[in-house]
């Protein structure tokens, strides 16, 4: 299972095609239509929220709520497009009053997508590498979520820190999954805890006030995996590989961790790895999850939990430095509508892509053609699995 998009950030529309799909998988259009609401939410959210809101149309691939096996087709249409439409159109010439973008803004792929394609105008890279293509990722996940429900793996996320308010846990690689998603998603900023959440919502006001931006942490947490999910033989079937890379498409993403991540460098190994155990009704077991749910690249049955660090957005209201296309002169950087943080929403974006690599290890290991099929083989997997513990 695998995504394409399509789409500007100003432009008509976003388009994403999900093939490799199963038939057979139920999908409801409102649960899409949730996790859209929830990649737009978020306190420090900035004035495009406020325009749009996002809702999909499934346009192929689903009859009667269910998929047929084609790839799915899904549309989010922007409704800020009719305020562009004459600066973003696909044909004719540019309206007199065209206003190139010719300050690119430091750490965003303005200046290095000019250069690269011999552009005057940095809109032609900033539309398509802007968050915005995000709805698109996250409207097609919709599509592994669904798959993934339907075999019992839930994949969530929340977040730990913004900018120097953070979350302290005790041992969240095993209290982590015993987070409500009520306290969860009821949080401005989706942190389950209610100190961490005011400290962190008082963070982005300062940094609003001062014309700045912030990043953060967050964990993305899959339950319910059976072990063995993934691979060890090739570097490509390693999960770890499949799951960092997928999290890093995420073009703010600075930093992935699996289990202790860098705290196991600082540990001796009898304090980072996890103890094997053999329970009568479970079968194998782990005393303790540091290795965060993957060992060789593979799933070990407990909980999957990834760390990822976001850097502050690029765009500041208070501008660095840069220099004008045209005059090669300095000047002060562009400043496009933005967010003062948006690491709420990243965390639903990292769940999309958890979720797509997730579900194509499931596709690997049980059958791709339809659900009844790939229900019937997890479920013997399941059954050998509890005489090897026997």
């Amino acid at each position: 299972m695998r995504y394409l998009t399509a789409g500007e950030s100003h432009g008509s529309c976003l388009t994403a095609i999900v093939e490799g799909v199963p038939a057979g998988l139920k999908i409801s259009e409102s649960q899409i239509n949730t996790d859209l609401a929830r990649r737009q939410s978020g306190y420090g959210r900035g004035g495009r929220q406020k325009i749009e809101h996002d809702v999909v149309q499934v346009v192929s691939g689903v009859r009667f709520g269910r998929t047929t096996g084609a790839p799915v087709a899904l549309i989010v249409r922007n409704r800020d497009w009719e305020n562009w439409e004459e600066r973003m159109a696909p044909f004719g010439g540019p309206p007199s009053d065209l206003k190139r973008e010719v300050t690119p803004r430091p750490g965003h792929a303005d200046l290095v997508g000019a250069l690269k394609t011999d552009t005057d105008d940095c809109r032609n890279i900033l539309e398509r590498a802007s968050a915005r293509e995000t709805a698109a990722r996250v409207a097609a996940a919709g599509i592994a979520r669904e798959f993934l429900a339907d075999l019992g793996v839930e994949v969530f996320s929340y977040v730990t820190s913004i900018g120097d308010a953070r979350f302290e846990e005790d041992d969240p690689l095993m209290r982590a999954p015993d987070y409500k998603p009520l306290a969860i998603e009821t949080s401005e900023v989706r942190c389950p805890d209610e100190a961490a959440t005011e400290a962190m919502k008082a963070a982005i006001d300062r940094a609003k006030e001062a014309g700045e931006s912030l990043g953060g942490t967050f964990r993305v947490v899959a339950t319910g995996l059976v072990p063995g999910v993934g691979g060890y033989a090739t570097a490509g079937d390693r999960l770890t590989s499949r799951i960092g890379g997928a999290l890093f498409s995420i073009p703010a993403v600075k930093g992935v961790e699996f289990g202790l991540g860098f705290e196991a460098a600082r540990r001796p190994g009898s304090r980072v790895h996890d103890p094997i155990g053999l329970d009568p009704q479970a079968g194998f077991v782990r005393a303790s999850n540091n290795a965060g749910g993957l060992e060789g690249g593979m799933t070990t049955g407990m909980p999957l939990i990834v760390t990822v660090a976001m850097k502050p957005i690029p765009t500041l209201m208070t501008p660095l430095s840069t220099v004008n296309l045209d005059t090669l002169e300095a000047e002060e950087a562009s400043k496009e509508r933005s967010d003062t943080c948006a690491v709420p929403a990243c965390a639903v974006v990292a769940e999309s892509e958890v979720a797509f690599v997730l579900a194509e290890a499931y596709l690997e290991k049980f059958g791709r053609d339809a659900m009844v099929d790939i229900k019937a083989a997890l479920r013997a997997y399941r059954q050998r699995l509890k005489t090897m513990a026997r």
